[in-house]
């Protein structure tokens, strides 16, 4: 059986992702990245944190920031219910919660199939798009999440050094 390799002569690669909501937008991050997902708990608020920042939660013994995606991406709030989820991802040693509407399954995908955002695509979550990927019936967003994570880090350690 012949494999396809991809331009730059690799084989082409699977690749894992944990897919979860956002409305009626699929998005899916890697599942490398993805320390744990765990239901709604109680968040702590941070005085002059982002407004995207929900606060922190404490997650044994260990405090992590959480980001509401729907505030980030700038979309209609909602309701948290019995399928929202924080999922807290590991990003090179910096752990930060983020919360999705329902998370939906494991995929894995060929790296092929992810295509670069729409040049059209303007609107705040572009910059944290790595690329769209095209399934059977469906597309699915597929995010950075070290974008998202590094910048949150970035905004809680000025606010460490204003309250220090």
């Amino acid at each position: 059986m012949d494999m396809m390799k991809t331009s730059e002569g690799h084989l082409d690669d699977l690749i894992q992702l944990v897919s979860f909501r956002l409305g009626p937008e699929e998005f899916g991050v890697d599942i490398l990245k993805v320390q744990e997902i765990n239901r709604m708990v109680e968040i702590t608020k941070v005085p002059q944190a982002p407004h995207y920042c929900e606060g922190v939660i404490n997650l044994r013994g260990k405090v992590i920031p959480v980001v509401d995606l729907r505030k980030k991406f700038e979309m209609e709030t909602a309701e948290w219910d019995k399928n929202t989820r924080i999922i807290v991802c590991d990003v090179n040693g910096s752990v930060v919660g983020v919360i999705v509407d329902a998370v939906e399954e494991v995929l894995r995908i060929q790296s092929s199939t992810i295509e670069p955002p729409p040049e059209i695509v303007t609107s705040a979550a572009c910059n944290y798009i790595k690329g769209v990927a095209k399934m059977e019936k469906r597309l699915l967003i597929f995010l950075d999440i070290t974008k998202i994570a590094n910048e949150l880090n970035e905004n809680m350690e000025t606010i460490e050094e204003v309250m220090a």
